[in-house]
This record gives structure tokens, sequence and C-alpha cells, in this order.
């Protein structure tokens, strides 16, 4: 119910009682693709509003401070800057409000979904939008966005088989929320006055809850699921944005590691199946001994020079058995020689047992650890299980190496351990054509990830690879951290310059949640 109109009601009121009159914009600006922040000046502080509109969700949130990166940010509305709000209109039945300013410019608020958008006006014409791709838009009217609706008795019965319809500001949750209340098994009369009542429930309420039903949602109706619940709409908003955004970054984390482990599990099965059958063919095909001992056993029936003899096979009925000779060899040499290849053979069984028992100890412990990650509720859980997967033997290897490494989907990923190390990892251990991150602004470890020919990096690995260079940073605590990523050529070292200090001549910035 973050867009929904009765609470976008309550946003755009308390937004008056905040802008108006006091309020000048002092900044507007995007430091991500989908995210437009405004900052305005008011008598007490700094005031923000923050809209993201991405596609997995479109929202406004209003957080009590926002940094501005030093790079890679645009302003926007540069028509804004220095203007003061004279007043906040809510288009009446629509999802959307609009910030009235000074010079005849207004700022609209249209919350359609997918489709929000933020649109800049001057004096009823379009000036300008955030998101320039909506081409409807374009044409975007004061005068056709308030909307009425006939709530009489009479139109409920002219459209009783229509409601939704009619009553189209409810949305679906509201309806969602009637058919759990029985509302299609009511008479008529009971479901006039359950409408009435769920109306009267979303303009009067000061309620406002934050529920988890499959996903994280606002909700402003009576509920007995709400994990949080405020009586301030900018804080609500701002604290259902926090948690969708954490709900999110569990739900994908959660499914990578999964993902990674049931792939090791796979792995490891697939790795016991093949040398498996190797062994049970190595074990049953003991000929090089047989040859040997039966060679032994008739040194003075072989000359050398022969290139293969026929014998008695005592450990088979004594059965006549041809073997191979090398000519060049005595009997005794050729011996020998099948005895040092059934020794091979017996050291090979001996390294595939281990080799098989290693994997199948591998498998009780990634399984164990597949239970606890499949019940970890948060992601402090799912980081401490993921943080456990390396094997001991890394763990022993990586005692020497100026880094930690990390495979994600065939990709080795290297994190420095120290400032001296980060040094040794990004001058001696590193290509050009390694792709080299670091969380921006803030000391924090130096961050490859290895080249494979022929390959380019894929977007998901260099997600992780940002996950965890903000998580080794001064930012791992922040709800999102900024990432440095550029190929390795375009990072280089003055002299002079303390241990882990770098210059990056060319870089992109990613936004990501820290994460083990």
């Amino acid at each position: 119910m973050h867009n929904n109109f009765y609470f976008l009601r309550k946003v755009s009121s308390r937004l008056k009682d905040i802008l108006v009159g006091s309020a000048v914009v002092s900044e507007c600006y995007s430091q991500q693709k989908d995210e437009l922040i405004i900052r305005f000046e008011t008598k007490q502080k700094s005031f923000y509003i923050k809209a993201t509109l991405s596609p997995t969700l479109s929202t406004l949130s209003f957080p009590e401070d926002h940094q501005r990166s030093r790079k890679n940010n645009i302003d926007l509305f540069p028509s804004l800057i220095g203007l003061h709000v004279t007043d906040v209109r809510q288009f009446e039945n629509e999802r959307a409000f609009a910030l009235t300013m000074t010079d005849g410019f207004a700022l609209l608020f249209k919350m359609h979904g997918n489709r929000s958008n933020i649109i800049l006006v001057k004096e009823s014409n379009v000036i300008d939008a955030f998101r320039k791709n909506i081409t409807d838009d374009e044409d975007a009217n004061f005068k056709t966005l308030d909307r009425q609706i006939d709530f009489s008795y009479e139109a409920f019965e002219a459209h009783y088989h229509n409601l939704q319809a009619l009553y189209f500001t409810f949305g679906k949750s509201v309806w969602k929320y009637l058919n759990q209340q029985g509302f299609a098994d009511q008479d008529k009369s009971v479901q006039w006055s359950s409408i009435q009542a769920v109306k009267k429930a979303l303009e009067e309420t000061q309620s406002f809850s934050i529920i988890i039903d499959k996903t994280i949602s606002l909700w402003m109706l009576p509920t007995n699921n709400a994990i949080e619940t405020l009586d301030d709409p900018l804080k609500a908003a701002t604290q259902f944005y926090f948690k969708f955004v954490q709900q999110n970054a569990y739900l994908s984390e959660h499914a990578d590691a999964l993902q990674a482990i049931r792939t090791k599990i796979s792995s490891s099965e697939s790795f016991i199946k093949k040398n498996k059958s190797k062994l049970d063919e190595i074990e049953s095909d003991n000929h090089y001994k047989v040859w040997a001992d039966l060679i032994m056993a008739n040194l003075h029936q072989i000359r050398q020079g022969q290139e293969k003899v026929t014998l008695e096979n005592f450990y088979n009925e004594n059965k006549p058995l041809e073997i191979k000779l090398k000519k060049d060899l005595n009997a005794q040499k050729n011996a020998e020689a099948f005895y040092r290849k059934a020794k091979n053979q017996h050291i090979e069984i001996t390294t595939l047992q281990e080799a098989i028992a290693s994997k199948e100890k591998l498998i009780v412990s990634l399984t164990e650890k597949l239970e606890r990650l499949e019940s970890a509720s948060d992601l402090k859980s799912i980081r401490q299980v993921s943080g456990a997967i390396e094997s001991s033997q890394d763990r022993k290897k990586d005692i020497s190496l100026p880094y930690h490494e990390f495979e994600f989907k065939g990709f080795r990923i290297w994190v420095g351990k120290d400032a001296q190390r980060n040094d040794e990892l990004t001058l001696k251990y590193s290509y050009k054509e390694d792709l080299w991150l670091h969380a921006k602004d803030v000391p924090g470890s130096h961050v490859l990830i290895k080249h494979q020919s022929g390959k380019t990096f894929p977007k998901d690995v260099i997600e992780r690879a940002a996950q965890l260079a903000a998580y080794n940073s001064k930012r791992k605590t922040e709800s999102l951290c900024p990432v440095i990523v550029t190929p390795k050529k375009f990072v280089r070292k003055r002299k002079g310059d303390p241990a882990g200090m770098v210059v990056v001549e060319k870089e992109t910035v990613v936004m990501v949640v820290p994460g083990l």
C-alpha cells in the first residue's frame, strides 16, 4: 500500500506541514540510475525526499540525512534550485501529488507502480521528467489528474458486479483484505457496510504497519502480522523502503548461497561417481602384478629379445596367458617394470580412495550447512554459514598469500588482507586484464576478479565481488555501498604514497549491499 492513494494523501498532507512556507530547494541530483534525491532547507534542518523508481520497487522515502558521493552523480532539474515550496497538492482519487513552487514551477510525483515518474512542470507545461522513456508523461496535465468516485449507495447498486472498477482507489491489497474477511459471501447490505468501514479506516487511520506476507509490505488496515508500527507516514515510508531493501538483499543472498552449496554438493557427488567408477576399474584390473609374478616364476623360460611369452596362469587354473614384453629388457627387468606399474596402480587406488572419502566427508559438512542455510532467517546467519564453507585446506593456503580467495560461478575473486597486502595484491599478483574493485572514498581491501581468457566478466560476478569489497571496508555496516570497478590497467601507485593508496584513472561505480 506504499503507493495507495489513501497513503499518499497522508504523505502529501505531512509534506505540506513541513515544506510549505519555509522550504527552499538546495539540491536535486541522482547518483544511481533509478534514484532521485531532492534536498530542501527548512528553518530547522535539511529535509530529503528520496525517490526510488526501479523495476522492482517504486517508492518514496525520507531519510534523516543523505551523503552525496563526490563523483558519479548528476544534477537534475536545475530550475528548481533556490525555489520555495508554496503548496502541496494531492490530486483527488489519484496516486499523485505535486509540490507547487515559486516562479510558476511544480514538481509532480506520479506513483504508478513500475510507471512511476517525477515530472517538472511550469505553468501547466511539462519541462522535464526523471524517467524520459515514459512518453505518456510528456503530456501530463494537472487539470485531468483529479478523478471522481461516486460513493453513493445508488452507484454501489449500479456497479454491483464491478465494484473493483468503481472503487479503484482501494487497489488490490484492500480488495484482498475484504475477501479475507468473507466479503464475497456477505449479503449486499453487509458488503455496503464493509466498504464504508474500510473507506473510513483508510481515511482516518494514523497507524502504519510494516508486515511480511511473502514480501515486505506497508499496511494501513488492522493486522496481527505487523513487525513494526509507526504513527508518521513519512517514517513509515522510509522504514518500509529500508526493510524492503534488506529483504531483497536477504532473498538474493539466500538464493545465491543455497545455489553455491548445492552446486558444491552436486559437483562432489559427480566427482565421487566418476572416481568410484575409475577405482572399480583399477581394482578389478590387477594384471600388472599377475604378469610380474608369472614372469618371476618362469625366469628360465624367457629370453631377452622376446616380444611376448605365453605362460600358465596359476592364478586362474593354469590357463595359458600371453604377456607382451619389452624386447630390450631381460625377464627380471620386465618383471620389475610390471611391479612398478602395479605399485603405481596401488598408489592411484589409495589416492582415489582418500579423495572419495574426503568428498564424502565434504558432502556431509555441506549438507549440514545447507540445512542451516535453509532455516537462516537473516543476512547475518546466511553470511555466517557462507563464510564457513571454505575448506581448511583453503585456509591453510590463505596464510602465506596476501589475499583471501573466493570462488563464484567459476571466477576467482581475491580480497586483500590489509594495506600492505593490498599493495602486494595489486602490484604483484594482478594482470592488466583483471578487474579491480574498491569501496568508494573509504579505506578497505583491494579486490580482484581474475581474468579468464575469452570470457567477459558477468554482471552477477561483478556484483558479488563488489559486495566483498564493500564488506571489507569502512562501509560494511551501511545498507548500500558505492564500489569502484575498473580494469587493473587503470590503477597505478605513485611514488611515496602510503600503503594501500593508489590512483584510479578511469572508473565506474556500482551500488551493492555489503556481504561476505
